[in-house]
């Protein structure tokens, strides 16, 4: 989550994004930082994510609001040429029981998908997983893919933004948060691949500690 403020990029959503569109990502957004997360379990404080949840509410009361998008395109020189999609489609007394039902079948389908694989196994890469000892991000995304999981599922699964993912998998040292951040998210994407956590983090963190010194 970037820490200024770009209300497109916190919501992880385009310039030209409709109301409803914003209105998905505000509510994936929330439930990715909220309390109960598995990518941010014992890595962030509560007062850390209490800070990222403001910013999130942040974002989405200037982007929900027609006036106030507008306003903030303009002093930032963002040009949409189709604003007639920042109305919401639905009305604003139902939006609390929309609210409800998104957050619902959201938390439903993570429980749901979270371990559930289902792909055609190979022997020889299958191999190849169990003698690994060095993995990199391209390994990690060879796995996924192999593994049939697209990179919005796998945000999904482990409740770390796609942004962060992609981070991973091309091993993006520049972009990459906190070391100790790292950690947690490649365990939790190791864990939902059923690969060993402690042996690729530990793996994926020497290789990348190794990069940094090289630059």
């Amino acid at each position: 989550m970037t820490t200024e403020k770009n209300y497109y990029e916190v919501l992880e959503v385009a310039p030209n994004a409709s109301a409803d569109e914003i209105f998905k990502a505000y509510t994936t957004a929330k439930t990715a930082y909220s309390g109960d997360s598995i990518a941010l379990y014992s890595l962030l404080s509560e007062e850390e994510a209490h800070k990222v949840l403001e910013l999130i509410e942040e974002a989405y009361n200037i982007l929900s609001n027609p006036t106030k998008r507008k306003k903030y395109n303009q002093a930032r020189g963002i040009v949409v040429e189709d604003e007639t999609n920042f109305m919401a489609t639905s009305k604003p007394k139902e939006e609390k029981e929309t609210e409800s039902q998104v957050m619902s079948q959201m938390n439903k389908l993570v429980a749901k998908k979270r371990y559930g694989l289902e792909y055609e196994q190979d022997t020889e890469f299958e191999k190849e997983i169990e003698q690994c000892s060095e993995y990199t991000g391209e390994f990690l995304k060879r796995v996924r893919e192999y593994k049939k999981v697209d990179i919005a599922r796998l945000a999904d699964m482990t409740k770390i933004s796609k942004t962060y993912l992609q981070y991973i998998e091309n091993e993006d040292v520049e972009k990459m948060p906190a070391i100790v951040y790292v950690r947690g998210f490649v365990y939790q994407y190791a864990k939902v691949l059923k690969l060993n956590p402690d042996l690729v983090a530990n793996s994926y963190l020497q290789r990348i500690k190794a990069l940094k010194e090289a630059k």
